[in-house]
């Protein structure tokens, strides 16, 4: 007679092969292979034009525009190219990065070097860009409420993360 080998399961040796080679696929464009990957944008560039940024300024909301790019596109849209929300020029912060001696971004209190995986911060009224450990530790953990570069108030709500 005849082994059965007609299931009316799937077994877990399928589901879990799914999306590997020669796993199990259900037609139609699920047998397809994704090529597109999300990748961030790297923090020293330019929402709006991709490109790295020589005059940095951003939103309330942590988006990094060049100056050079977002006042024209504010002056035609007055929308944020990001979100699509409003935006006035009046309403962005200029951010001051701080460069080391080999030309990259680091925390001035810190002096560790940004990359992709660092939390950068800024504070809103001075545009100070710190790394998030520098000012947790020193001001947050410590309530001392004033930038670490210009002593300059501020409170939780005016730091912006970036990244």
């Amino acid at each position: 007679m005849g082994k059965g080998t007609d299931k009316m399961y799937i077994t877990h040796s399928e589901w879990s092969n799914e999306f590997s080679e020669g796993g199990m696929t259900f037609g139609g464009a699920g047998g397809r292979k994704k090529t597109q990957i999300f990748r961030r944008l790297p923090f020293d560039c330019c929402s709006l034009s991709l490109q790295p940024f020589e005059h940095p300024v951003c939103t309330e909301d942590g988006i990094i525009f060049d100056l050079v790019n977002i006042v024209p596109y504010l002056k035609k849209f007055g929308t944020n190219p990001a979100t699509g929300e409003k935006l006035d020029a009046k309403s962005l912060i200029k951010l001051n990065f701080f460069k080391n001696a080999n030309d990259e971004y680091h925390c001035p209190i810190s002096l560790r070097v940004f990359n992709e995986n660092t939390h950068i911060v800024a504070i809103k009224p001075s545009g100070n860009v710190f790394a998030y450990e520098a000012v947790e530790r020193l001001n947050i953990k410590a309530k001392f409420w004033k930038d670490l570069m210009t002593d300059e108030p501020f409170t939780r709500k005016d730091i912006i993360t970036i990244q």
